[in-house]
Parts: structure tokens; C-alpha cells; sequence
């Protein structure tokens, strides 16, 4: 008797999910990037640019008419989804390099030549990243979220952020997530050498982006370039490739997620919209200012992870 009651259930919320599904689908979009702006003689950066959300927004940004830098580290891959975007819009300035974030040989490497070849920088969008990896770590020691979500982008926007300011006005994105609510910056152990959760390290990781994007924005001030976060949504991507239990969850509700086209358009409207031009320091979601939790707006903790960062990456940056 119970199973019969559990089969009807689970038969009446499916007849629901079936019938609700238009309604589910168009909130679950969430916002859309509603700017009209052309990007003729402006050059984009993107990393993680050969698959979900990095590839739509590499797909919208070239159909604009902007140069388009996609920033990968499976090169590939990388030919793979320039190709598609250019069967897409044939006329798609879109060139594929390098960019291995978990290693900082390859992050100086890939800036060395890009400021030799690349004469102007107008968008950077730090956009790849990792999700629940096991415990590993990159090719410097560090733990692979942290190093690759924040450190790896650290690094590189450093490097470029003279190319930036030469080209202003310029726009930082960083993405983020609705994760950083549950991270805390673990100063202790910031590499989770003495207990490691897959799940915190990422959410530390994601609030380092928000922590680095609001440091980042304070010491830019004046500068004509701007920075600012951003929570793509939660996103039916591969970005759970290393959690099979988050992929079993994300298959059976895709109707509830967004898809990577729509997971895009927050960093879009953050590059583009011509009211965010002299807005910077913000979070970002759904194309509206979002929610930041208390720890992600500690300027004591921002400018104490700078100096780690720093510190970790033997770099100096006033």
C-alpha cells in the first residue's frame, strides 16, 4: 500500500513538473542582458571560454563585433568551440590560446605573449573554474579550488591589469557564485592541508572572488576601470563533472536550472550595460545588484587575502 502511495505521488509531481514546465523554464531563466551596445574595435578576454558559460558568452561578445580572446586550457577544445561559434556567426573574431590557471608558468607564459600581440584589453572576464574536485593540488602546491578559482585569476589579472588601464574604459568580471554565503576564508589552512571538504573549498573559493572583485574595484578607484562580481545561477553545465551525486541531481532537474546561454547573461549585462559604466565593487546577479553575504563585505578580511595572495603568488601589487 505504501509503495503504491509513493509510485501516485511521485506520478502526480511529474504530471505537475509536465505541466508547470513553460512557467518553471521562464523563471528559472532568470534575467536577461537587455544592452543594444556593439563592440566593433573592443577586445575581450575570457577564460574557460570552451564550454558553458565561457562559450555563450564568447558567442554573444563576437557577435557584437569585439575581438575575442578565448583563454583555454585544453587548446583542442578551445578550436573546437571557436569553430562553433564561428559556424554560428561567420564573420566571429574569435582566436583560441593557452591558459593553464592551475599553473603559474603557464599564466606568465600566456600574458607574456598576449600583451606582445594584444595591443588593447576592454573586457576581462574571469569566468573558468573548478567545482568539487577531489583533494588535489596545482602545479605551485596550492589546493586546487582556491588556486585555480582565485589565485590562478589573481595572478593573470595582475599581469594584465596595466594593458587594461591603457585601454580604458575597461571592465573586470569576475564570476563568482551564490556559494560564497556558505565559504569562509580559512587563513589557518587556506590550502585544507588539515581537513578538506570538497564542498567548502569551493565555497571559500567562490568568496574569494567576491572578496578580490570589491579589493580590487577600492584600489582601481580613479582609474576609469571597473570591477565587479557576479552568480551566473545555478547552471546545468559540466562544471559537476567531479560530483556524481550534484550530476544525478542537476539531470533529473535541468527544468529548474539554467541553461548555459541564460547562465551567461549576468556577466554579459556586467561587460556591456551603459548604466554600469562607472559602477564597480558590486555583486551581481541575474542582471541586478545581488546580495553579499556579511564575510564577503569584511574590507578586513578583502585586504588581508590580497596580501596572502600576494604573499603565495611572490608578486607585489599597491
Amino acid at each position: 500500500m505504501l509503495l503504491l502511495v509513493i509510485v501516485a505521488g511521485l506520478g502526480a509531481v511529474t504530471l505537475l513538473v509536465i505541466s508547470f514546465a513553460p512557467h518553471i523554464r521562464k523563471y528559472a531563466a532568470g534575467g536577461v542582458c537587455r544592452s543594444s551596445a556593439q563592440l566593433e574595435g573592443k577586445t575581450a578576454l575570457i577564460t574557460g571560454a570552451n564550454t558553458g558559460i565561457g562559450k555563450e558568452t564568447a558567442l554573444d561578445l563576437a557577435m557584437r563585433g569585439a575581438r575575442v580572446i578565448m583563454a583555454v586550457r585544453d587548446t583542442e577544445k578551445g578550436e573546437e568551440a571557436a569553430a562553433s561559434i564561428r559556424a554560428s556567426y561567420s564573420k566571429a573574431q574569435v582566436e583560441v590560446r593557452e591558459l593553464d590557471l592551475a599553473d603559474t608558468c603557464s599564466i606568465r607564459a600566456f600574458a607574456q605573449e598576449f600583451l606582445k600581440e594584444v595591443n588593447q584589453l576592454h573586457i576581462l572576464i574571469n569566468n573558468a573554474g573548478v567545482m568539487m574536485c577531489p583533494y588535489t593540488k596545482t602545479i605551485d602546491g596550492f589546493e586546487m579550488h582556491i588556486g585555480v578559482n582565485h589565485l590562478g585569476h589573481f595572478l593573470l589579472t595582475y599581469l594584465l591589469i596595466g594593458q587594461l588601464k591603457r585601454s580604458s574604459p575597461a571592465r573586470i568580471i569576475v564570476v563568482s557564485s551564490l556559494a560564497h554565503n556558505f565559504g569562509w576564508i580559512r587563513f589557518h589552512d587556506l590550502h585544507s592541508q588539515g581537513s578538506y571538504n570538497s564542498g567548502l573549498a569551493y565555497c571559500q573559493s567562490k568568496l574569494a572572488n567576491v572578496l578580490f572583485a570589491r579589493e580590487l574595484a577600492r584600489r582601481l578607484r580613479g582609474t576609469n576601470v571597473t570591477v565587479n562580481s557576479v552568480h551566473p545561477g545555478t547552471v546545468n553545465s559540466d562544471l559537476t563533472r567531479h560530483s556524481t551525486l550534484m550530476t544525478i541531481f542537476f539531470s533529473v532537474f535541468s527544468v529548474f536550472l539554467k541553461t548555459p546561454k541564460e547562465g551567461a547573461q549576468t556577466s554579459l549585462y556586467c561587460a556591456m550595460a551603459e548604466e554600469l559604466h562607472s559602477i564597480s565593487g558590486k555583486h551581481f546577479s541575474d542582471c541586478a545588484p545581488a546580495f553579499v553575504a556579511p564575510q564577503g563585505r569584511s574590507e578586513e578580511t578583502s585586504k588581508k587575502l590580497w596580501d596572502v595572495s600576494c604573499e603565495l603568488l611572490g608578486i607585489e601589487w599597491d
